[in-house]
């Protein structure tokens, strides 16, 4: 009959294979030895099948008689991979040395001889290795943690001036602000009305300020005053052109515009940067303030006031007509400034009907953009000008103007445009000279000596008897 299931073969067939089986000398993982490979006495002994099972590992036999070795928990846990790793080299030379042996043996003979299966040691290794792994990680993360601390250490973070970040929120918020100016009040009148034909006194009182005080800003906050003394200068010039056209027939009638100067500087090519002037003037001529024409001129400025006229820093042509003029025709130009009235508004310091006196009078006033010698330009073919010549101050000339100065009160009283335009009437034939001679009219009489009435000759002899 077969054996009967969960049996063990013949104590023969045990004997056979424990004769041809070497001994092994391991020790189980467990805290008992292996009875299959303990050497003693007893192992010829034919122990029960169900014994057999439970000493050592807990084993299982197969259907065909196949020990199976299942060990527990705890004997899979090692302590040490590096003890895994030799037990497998163990295992590969031991499986080496026993490979005829094994080959001779029944399968039922082959048993786990106290090892974990290969499924459970790859399992463990892998886990080891995840194990490994983890710790490099954690090893490397540790390592670039306190890099990372150290060069914080070393980086000194910039210092934030929290006050420039303020600033810079101020700026924005200044640029994005509107600021209310307080308005200033404008000056009281004292009882005294704004009128036409005269000046008043709020008006020299604002460009004396202004003097004080020349800046945009300034004029800005005050720009109030400002147009009500620039509206009182403008009704003053508009009711004194009436008069001067009046006096002179050859002023034509032209808007106030074309009449007054800008308060503003032009201030590209000057040393001062001062943006306005601290006075209000206005020019009369056939062209306005501007052209080659000799003008009227009035200047009002707080202890500086001029009325005046004449021709400043005209054309080269311009130029050459009036030294010709004086060259060949000098005594037009001294009748003119020879004239009682004239010489006693413009040259008062000049001695009356001394001649030498009135042109040396008028040259110093005109010195200030003068020649020092005499004129290069040869007005006469001939000869040309002499450095002796008698009228060699005039020629060295390049301004022909003449101004005087008169008081405020005469401009704050009620006859301001009469003294004013007593000035004026004094230097109407001054500026028509010049007129004549710089542009001359083409309908106009031949400036030649008969048409004077004389020769030169005869004006020198008449004024030597004069002298006389």
């Amino acid at each position: 009959m077969p054996p009967k299931k969960g049996t063990v073969a013949k104590p023969s067939t045990l004997e056979a294979t424990s004769k041809s089986r070497r001994r092994s000398h391991r020790i189980s993982l467990s805290s008992k030895k292996s009875t299959y490979f303990e050497d003693n006495d007893n192992s010829d002994e034919e122990l029960p099948p169900r014994k057999i099972v439970k000493t050592g590992a807990k084993g299982k036999l197969s259907r065909r008689g196949k020990a199976t070795v299942e060990e527990s928990d705890d004997e899979l846990q090692y302590e040490d991979v590096k003890n895994i790793s030799e037990d497998d080299d163990q295992d590969a030379a031991f499986a080496e040395d026993n490979s005829e042996s094994e080959a001779e043996q029944p399968v039922a003979q082959r048993r786990g001889r106290g090892r974990p299966p290969k499924t459970q040691t790859e399992t463990t290794k892998k886990s080891s290795k995840k194990s490994q792994d983890l710790e490099r990680t954690k090893a490397t993360a540790k390592a670039q943690s306190k890099t990372k601390r150290e060069k914080e250490a070393d980086y000194e973070e910039p210092v934030v001036d929290k006050d420039s970040d303020d600033d810079d929120d101020d700026d924005d918020d200044d640029e994005n602000r509107i600021t209310f100016i307080p308005a200033i009040q404008l000056r009281d009148t004292d009882g005294v009305e704004y009128e036409d034909t005269r000046l008043h006194k709020n008006t020299f009182l604002f460009l004396e300020d202004l003097k004080a005080n020349n800046q945009r800003s300034w004029l800005k906050s005050h720009d109030g005053e400002y147009r009500r003394s620039f509206k009182d200068w403008e009704s003053f010039v508009e009711t004194l052109t009436e008069k001067i056209i009046e006096a002179d027939e050859t002023i034509p009638w032209l808007p106030v515009k074309d009449v007054i100067f800008r308060i503003y500087r032009d201030v590209r090519f000057s040393k001062d940067q001062t943006p306005y002037k601290p006075h209000y003037s206005a020019a009369w001529s056939r062209t306005g303030r501007k052209g080659p024409y000799a003008c009227y001129y009035v200047h009002v400025e707080p202890g500086r006031c001029l009325v005046g006229g004449g021709v400043w820093h005209p054309e080269a042509d311009a130029l050459a007509r009036l030294r010709a003029s004086v060259d060949e025709r000098p005594h037009r130009i001294s009748r003119v400034l020879t004239n009682p009235t004239f010489r006693k508004t413009f040259l008062p310091e000049a001695k009356s009907g001394n001649e030498k006196s009135v042109i040396a009078a008028f040259a110093a006033k005109n010195q200030d953009n003068a020649l020092k010698t005499k004129p290069k330009v040869v007005c006469s073919p001939k000869q040309g000008f002499h450095p002796d010549h008698k009228y060699i101050e005039l020629l060295k000339l390049r301004n022909y103007t003449i101004s005087t100065q008169i008081d405020e009160s005469d401009l704050l009283a009620d006859d301001a445009q009469e003294n004013v335009m007593s000035v004026i009437s004094a230097m109407v034939e001054f500026v028509t000279f010049l007129n004549s001679v710089v542009r001359p009219d083409p309908n106009a009489e031949s400036d030649s000596d008969e048409a004077d009435g004389g020769t030169e000759e005869q004006e020198d002899d008449e004024g030597d008897d004069e002298e006389e």
